[in-house]
């Protein structure tokens, strides 16, 4: 059959810090309260989104893949991964302050998890008034001295806190100590992974448990860069009708197109899948002579197979992603 961009389910997950954007704002359907995160494609194991439309209804991304390979993924990307899909894209709603957490590398993960590690990045949608990251050190640390600074209290002195407004965007490499703040909505763009060590919570305690959460103090403290940086935050800019750089690493591109009129897309020479996060607006995707409408908070998966596009929009900012 042929190839056709795909919506998939959203799974929707209970954060302790989760508030109500997702619904209100995003306009995502659930009845749960607490709901943090919009996991709009993935291949957790366990986790596995479906396709939402169509003759590929209910088939999950792993099983694409297994179908149709590289038509689907990109030849290169088959060829690195498999059938598993290197990407997890989600929406998160911090109602309150998520953990103090730091993510391991490839190497490591792979050794104590079997897993990917977790490089990512933020888009802020959405930043209440004085709504921050933490993102890094704000004075240089080792590792004595962070764990003095954990163990007397004092660890959120020591870290760096950015005030953040829509459009902010930052690249969280693995072993780069972060948070997101309260009052702040974004997109996140990270490998297939969920390993998250956990350094400092505020002392929570879960309204489900009635217990702390898990500290994962000994597994942190190896992982961690201690190096303070002078600029956290991306810099870019934003064109009119044009596709703009927001983060090329290794692991996953991401562009930002602004849409105010018509831009056409030549995907014949990228060996990759593109998913498109539309982050504020509405846009009409012409493709294979049919329309297809993405709008605030939703994604959509172009296949491998798709090398032209067209998208239409008086207003909207997508967010580009590829392999």
């Amino acid at each position: 059959m042929t190839l056709y961009p795909l919506k998939f389910t959203p799974i929707f997950k209970y954060r302790i810090w989760g508030g109500d954007k997702l619904k209100t704002v995003l306009g995502k359907s659930y009845d749960q309260d607490h709901i943090g995160e919009s996991w709009e494609i993935s291949d957790v194991k366990g986790d596995e989104t479906v396709v939402s439309e169509g003759p590929l209804a209910g088939k999950t991304i792993k099983e694409l893949i297994e179908e149709f390979k590289g038509d689907v993924v990109g030849q290169s990307v088959y060829d690195s991964f498999g059938t598993e899909f290197p990407l997890l894209i989600k929406f998160i709603d911090a109602k309150t302050p998520l953990s103090i957490q730091v993510h391991p590398s490839n190497e490591i993960a792979k050794i104590r998890h079997n897993s990917f590690g977790k490089n990512e990045m933020w888009y802020v949608m959405e930043a209440e008034k004085d709504a921050e990251l933490i993102v890094g050190f704000n004075q240089e640390v080792d590792k004595a001295s962070y764990v003095k600074a954990l163990e007397s209290g004092k660890i959120l002195d020591v870290l760096n806190h950015d005030t953040v407004t829509k459009g902010d965007t930052y690249y969280i490499p693995t072993g780069r100590i972060h948070a997101i703040g309260a009052g702040v909505l974004l997109a996140e763009i990270q490998q297939t992974s969920d390993i998250t060590y956990r350094i400092y919570d505020y002392d929570r305690v879960d309204a489900t448990t009635g217990e702390k959460r898990e500290l994962h103090t000994d597994l942190a403290v190896d992982v961690i860069d201690y190096s303070v940086e002078k600029q956290y935050k991306t810099a870019y800019h934003i064109p009119d009708n044009d596709t703009n750089v927001l983060v090329h690493s290794p692991y996953f591109k991401t562009n930002i197109l602004n849409v105010s009129s018509s831009v056409s897309k030549d995907y014949s020479t990228l060996d990759s899948f593109v998913i498109y996060i539309c982050v504020e607006g509405q846009v009409d995707l012409i493709i294979q002579d049919e329309r297809y409408t993405v709008q605030t908070g939703e994604t959509l998966f172009l296949p491998a197979s798709i090398t032209s596009v067209k998208l239409e929009s008086t207003h909207a900012n997508i967010l580009e992603v590829y392999y």
